[in-house]
């Protein structure tokens, strides 16, 4: 696949053989964002975790500070006394039977599911549906709870999941390239604070192996490990 001339002149302004201090590599990102949209900016972890075994299984979620720059559509599945709880608190569709037969013929027009434990076994049936498509309602993600107020409230405010893939590295997107520098440096920071409190006692070696940021249209910048993780603890 032939690359544009747009992307090797991006490739060419990063040096890929150096790890860059996070302010920098935030720069180089948004000087590379040049496409016709508001690229997202992305991060990837690669963490030394064996994604096959449940004890280093490394899944949760965490509140941007500053959002992902997306009005996020949340579907919430419960009974009616619970309806108008949900509704307040902004979630975009509410009720039970009607979405779980809209769920069933294809429709996914939604970002994030929640359920309340008393429908899971109706919520459950569809696992084979959702559970591809990343929009299985979990405990371990908190959408699966009675408080939905609080649930729905969190995932408008920026709460994001996020889930170690099969090779062992994390993906998430923190913001959009239109983001002033200090609102991606503290959406990043937050991220890597949770990754880091999140390291399971199995865990062998040097736990974080490597991390990339980079807009949707533009080339990966490694980001200095070790000047990270300085910065977390200041």
């Amino acid at each position: 696949m032939k690359s544009s001339k747009r992307y090797l002149a991006a490739f060419e302004k990063v040096d890929r053989f150096r790890e860059y201090p996070l302010p920098e590599a935030i720069k180089i990102v948004k000087e590379n964002a040049n496409a016709k949209f508001d690229e997202s900016v992305d991060i990837a972890v690669n963490l030394s975790v064996d994604p096959k075994r449940a004890d280093q299984m490394i899944r949760g979620t965490v509140v941007l500070p500053n959002g992902q720059g997306k009005s996020i559509r949340v579907l919430a599945l419960c009974k009616p006394d619970r309806e108008d709880e949900a509704k307040k608190a902004g979630a975009d569709y509410v009720g039970l039977e009607e979405y779980v037969e809209k769920l069933k013929s294809g429709w996914s027009d939604i970002d994030v599911i929640m359920a309340t434990p008393d429908v899971m076994s109706e919520v459950g049936k569809l696992g084979k549906i959702l559970g591809p498509k990343g929009l299985m309602p979990n405990p371990k993600a908190g959408t699966v709870t009675f408080n939905l107020a609080q649930a729905v409230k969190e995932v408008k405010a920026g709460r994001v999941e996020f889930r170690v893939d099969k090779y062992g590295i994390l993906h998430l997107a923190v913001g959009k390239s239109s983001f002033d520098a200090p609102k991606l440096q503290e959406n990043i920071e937050e991220f890597m604070r949770t990754v880091v409190r999140m390291k399971p006692p199995a865990a062998k070696g040097q736990y974080i192996r490597g991390i990339t940021i980079s807009s949707t249209m533009g080339p990966g910048v490694k980001v200095d490990r070790s000047d990270l993780l300085t910065l977390l603890k200041g």
